[in-house]
């Protein structure tokens, strides 16, 4: 009986334990009316030598680096030749998505030459786009 008794346990108790992954942290709500967008360039522009700034305005929200948990607040992402990742999910990290996750408004980027569209998208302190998701239109650069 002792050496059935260990093994009854542990089927009880796999018999409570929660099925599959662990569920996803909580989406942060975006406020009314928030908005992000592109002060520098602006849509159409043409850019000669390949490195340029970016420059980002966000509105009726404020920057926080990632991780710091804040209501009402994120950290860039600057979407290149790229669409909008899935709702709900963590915003990729490579070479089309680019993280300012230190709470920068600012940065100096470098595109080889041709067409190439821009969309700034905010993410919250695990880089999880808001609900609603708080992203600017795309935009399109020329770099000769």
């Amino acid at each position: 009986m002792a050496r059935f008794f260990p093994l009854c346990v542990l089927s009880l108790t796999a018999l409570w334990l929660p099925a599959g992954p662990a569920s996803s942290a909580e989406v942060s709500p975006a406020p009314p009316g928030a908005r992000v967008y592109f002060i520098w360039p602006q849509d159409g522009a043409v850019i000669s030598g390949g490195k340029f700034w970016v420059r980002m305005g966000l509105q009726n929200m404020g920057v926080t680096p990632k991780g710091i948990r804040h209501p009402k607040a994120g950290h860039h992402h600057l979407l290149i030749d790229t669409p909008l990742p899935p709702a709900g999910e963590p915003i990729p990290s490579d070479r089309n998505h680019l993280h300012f996750g230190a709470g920068e408004t600012e940065a100096r980027v470098e595109l080889p030459p041709g067409k190439h569209t821009l969309q700034l998208l905010l993410g919250d302190h695990d880089h999880v786009p808001h609900d609603p998701p708080v992203h600017s239109k795309k935009i399109t650069v020329t770099v000769k």
